[in-house]
């Protein structure tokens, strides 16, 4: 049983269900059946007998000169007893008889007249009476007639009278129900393939991504809304997210690998170089002192790459709150002004009371970065302008404008690339890192990053939030 397929299973077990079924629908319909008949077999026993009670009349015998029927007649006391001729002694297992009320069969058949002799007549009711094992049932009539006030119409049927009925419908159950169990297996395991069809492609699919690598891969299937396809789409999203973690791992691995290239040879060149021969103290705490420097860019770097793929990684770890981005940008400007470097300047312009749905965190390291990158490229002696506005849309505007040494038209498309750093600001120290950190920080938030500069004149950064 653990062997099967899932879809062989269901189809087991659909089976077993539907024959117990379709065993206890037979069994139903043969109980009922059973009890229809039997209640037809009564009502045709009383329909027969009402009918020929009306067909039995009493004449006497000067009443017997004047008619020409050619009807039976009986004699009975000082007349005759007229049965239309249309009064059969059996009709349809129903049969009917004309009693003197002491049991005497006058007219018609009965076939267990012997045993019901004793049964006292009954006007309008059904009695039972069982001979060698077999149920009557009977039903007595007593006429209305004049000159008949002796006399009673019984009429007895079997039971046995509705066999031939059961045994149609027996036959018929026992051909039609297995015929109706065998085309709904039949059906039920075509369509267990055919809703069980998402999940082998998902597995097909699976198996291709392991034995290939192949993250590309997705599951396709039709138009649906059933709970297969969510989950098809749910391992779609599955696998997508798994290939951006994938080329993520890999170009963090690449970008580490290539960005902690030139520090680890300046470390390891100095180190070589310094171990060559003696070196004085000072030469010792000079080639330490290289290597400590290469060692904070290198730790600075690989902090800020853990930084970035996890918020493209786990986003969900960054919990969004309503919060005063007036207050948190001068919080934010209060505490960089204290940096002054270069002599540079730095104001804050924010409007009051202006509310965001986002992380303090991430918008807190937004805007420290677009303001020390404003600091490493500025000019001695230069500004930093830092302003905080809202539209009449409700559109959140946060800039940060500076006079240095500006973006050339060549490198603006590629600054929010990560480790991009122009030529003129290569002398700038930083990890490259913080342009493109700053753009992810504003796609968590829904907005959006522009840039606007002119080489020697300086920048301008502005961070959309609606």
């Amino acid at each position: 049983m653990k062997k099967l397929s899932i879809r062989l299973k269901i189809t087991l077990w659909f089976s077993i269900i539907l024959i117990v079924v379709v065993a206890l629908t037979y069994l139903v319909i043969l109980s009922v059946s059973g009890q229809i008949i039997q209640k037809t077999i009564r009502d045709n026993l009383i329909q027969t007998v009402e009918s020929n009670v009306d067909e039995v009349e009493y004449y006497s015998s000067s009443d017997m000169a004047s008619t020409n029927d050619v009807d039976y007649y009986v004699r009975y006391g000082d007349g005759y007893i007229e049965i239309d001729d249309d009064f059969l002694d059996q009709v349809n297992g129903v049969y009917t008889s004309l009693c003197s009320s002491d049991g005497t069969l006058i007219y018609g058949e009965n076939p267990i007249v012997r045993e019901t002799a004793g049964l006292a007549f009954s006007d309008f009711q059904v009695q039972r009476i069982t001979v060698d094992g077999t149920l009557y049932y009977v039903f007595d009539r007593k006429p209305e007639t004049e000159g008949l006030e002796d006399m009673w119409l019984r009429g007895v049927v079997s039971e046995n009278q509705g066999d031939a009925e059961m045994s149609d419908i027996s036959r018929y159950s026992l051909i039609l129900l297995p015929s109706l169990v065998l085309i709904a297996i039949i059906g039920g395991y075509l369509i267990a393939c055919r809703t069980l069809r998402p999940i082998r492609q998902i597995a097909d699919t699976a198996a291709q991504i392991q034995q290939g690598d192949d993250l590309k891969k997705r599951i396709e299937l039709n138009e649906g809304d059933d709970e297969l396809h969510r989950l098809a789409e749910q391992f779609n999203e599955m696998f997508a997210r798994l290939e951006t973690s994938f080329q993520t791992q890999q170009q963090f691995v690449s970008d580490a690998s290539h960005e902690l290239r030139t520090p680890v040879a300046v470390i390891n060149a100095q180190c070589e170089l310094t171990l060559e021969q003696e070196r004085t103290a000072e030469e010792y705490e000079e080639a330490l002192n290289v290597v400590w420097r290469q060692g904070r860019k290198m730790n600075r770097m690989i902090n800020s790459m853990l930084d970035f793929t996890r918020l493209k990684l786990q986003p969900e770890r960054y919990a969004k709150e309503r919060l005063n981005l007036s207050e948190l940008t001068d919080s934010v400007c209060q505490d960089m002004a204290l940096i002054r470097e270069k002599e540079i300047t730095l104001t804050c312009e924010a409007e009051p009371e202006v509310y965001c749905n986002g992380n303090r965190e991430l918008l807190t390291r937004l805007l420290s970065n677009l303001i020390s990158n404003a600091y490493r490229y500025g000019k001695e002696n230069g500004y930093i302008k830092v302003s905080l506005t809202t539209d009449r849309n409700g559109e959140i505007t946060l800039s940060v404008e500076d006079n240095g040494i500006g973006i050339s038209e060549e490198d603006l498309p590629n600054i929010f690339h990560r480790f991009y750093q122009a030529d003129a600001s290569r002398t700038g120290g930083g990890s490259g890192l913080g342009l493109a950190m700053a753009e992810e920080i504003a796609a968590f938030h829904d907005g959006e990053i522009s840039v606007e500069s002119n080489p020697g004149c300086g920048s301008r950064f502005s961070f959309h939030l609606k």
